[in-house]
């Protein structure tokens, strides 16, 4: 069932992120002084009484954007308009009715859509007065609101219910898996992302950092619900100009921990980078399933192979060596649907459950093939028995004589083994030693 879709629409800098982030309860676009930081449309649910509505924030109306998107930016905003049951038209109460809110006001009266008028910024009451002026924008008394004070929140969100009260809406399904794609600019994250999709869902373009929020874009597969998440490209840490990459650095890091299946892009007409190995080191210390996926492969050298690839991405990216490698070419949807697959595939392995005697029956074969080579006044490790206690990531627990002889190298060889002998091969393990409490005899 669709659900009601309310975008906010106003100039840039009047506050439509933060009343995005308001009204969801949590960041969720990127707040900035600087005028044009938000440029895809970043939506989120939010309910009530088991009534529900998508909310979508959108760029800066008639921004002059410093990297030449405002032609994409604008695009964006309509599809959200097109889209819209319900629209917040948002102004400043400081500056009055300006010649923007004129051409944003004829707009949504030429598309003859439902709109609630909201001033923002009314910090203090004696600004409250000066709202009569927007009434003359065709949509009656605005509300003054003030985000920064959370003045008038709840008044405005009684407002959107009882708007869409005669529209239908349940809950939306909970999606079955998140897949979030990370890389270095430019490496092509959202021409993947509408080749999953099938729409031009986030903007795509040559200009490097063109994405900055980190976007969710939900779409069916196979009658199941999928997000897959779009990040803001990550370059070195020295080379962040200012605080909208900091922040955008930081969403992809939250993108991360919060997904299912981490697609790692690779470009692969430029030699693997600092940032990539970044990237899948943090991948690795945070537990995560990944993909790396090499992109712009129709424009890799002929002399290439894929084989010759996995060979080279092994060696510099150690951390993720069980990690399955998938070849694209995004602008031509080319594996695409297969990288989807594959997905599904690492995702239903970080999920498996491992019955604790298989569990075992393995443990006892691996303590055959190796001894550490660890030992401490006269003790060499022992594993006792191993249990399961979580998946994504898969946690192991063992139970053992004493925790500090299980060095690095002999944790890393059980992983190794567990990979290649439960079905559990592309995907990381946790392995955790406790000391076993031996039962003592009187």
């Amino acid at each position: 069932m669709a659900l009601p879709v309310i975008a906010i629409i106003g100039r840039p800098n009047v506050g439509k992120s933060s009343l995005f982030n308001a009204l969801a309860g949590a960041m969720i676009s990127i707040v900035e002084p600087t005028a044009g930081v938000t440029r895809d449309r970043v939506s989120t649910f939010i309910g009530r009484d088991e009534k529900y509505f998508e909310l979508i924030d959108t760029g800066g109306y008639g921004i002059v954007d410093s990297d030449q998107l405002s032609e994409h930016i604008e695009q964006q905003i309509w599809r959200a308009i097109e889209s819209a049951n319900l629209v917040l038209f948002l102004v400043d109460i400081r500056d009055g009715v300006v010649p923007l809110d004129q051409t944003i006001a004829r707009l949504l009266r030429k598309n003859e859509l439902d709109v609630i008028g909201v001033a923002n910024k009314a910090d203090t009451a004696r600004l409250f007065p000066t709202a009569g002026e927007f009434s003359k924008l065709g949509f009656g008394e605005f509300l003054c609101i003030s985000v920064k004070n959370n003045l008038n929140k709840a008044v405005l969100l009684d407002l959107i219910f009882e708007k869409i009260e005669h529209l239908e809406s349940a809950k939306p399904p909970e999606p079955v898996m998140k897949i979030a794609i990370v890389g270095k600019r430019n490496a092509g994250k959202s021409t993947l992302v509408n080749a999953m999709v099938g729409s031009e869902r986030v903007i795509v373009s040559e200009t490097p950092g063109t994405t900055r929020d980190a976007v969710d874009v939900r779409f069916e597969k196979n009658d199941k619900t999928i997000i897959v998440i779009d990040t803001a490209g990550v370059r070195k840490k020295s080379k962040i100009a200012d605080s909208i990459e900091f922040y955008s650095y930081v969403r992809v890091t939250q993108s991360v921990r919060r997904a299912d299946v981490v697609l790692l892009l690779i470009d692969a007409t430029l030699p693997v980078s600092q940032v990539d190995k970044k990237l899948a080191r943090f991948i690795a210390e945070e537990y995560k399933s990944c993909i790396i996926v090499v992109n712009k492969w129709d424009l890799a050298k002929e002399s290439a192979t894929t084989g010759d690839y996995e060979e080279y991405l092994t060696k510099l990216l150690p951390g993720l060596k069980y990690t399955p490698i998938a070849f694209t070419t995004a602008t031509r949807a080319k594996n695409v649907q297969s990288v989807l697959d594959l997905a599904s595939d690492i995702f239903k392995q970080t999920i498996t459950w491992i019955p604790t005697a298989k569990l075992n029956k393995v443990f006892e074969m691996i303590k055959g093939e190796h001894v550490s080579t660890a030992k401490r006044k006269s003790h060499w490790p022992k594993i006792y028995y191993a249990t399961q206690i979580a998946v994504n990531p898969i946690t192991i627990l063992m139970f053992v004589n004493i925790p500090e002889l299980f060095e690095e190298n002999y944790m890393r060889f059980i992983k190794g083994r567990l990979q290649s002998m439960l079905p559990i091969g592309e995907v990381p393990i946790r392995l955790l030693a406790r000391r076993h409490r031996e039962r003592r005899t009187r």
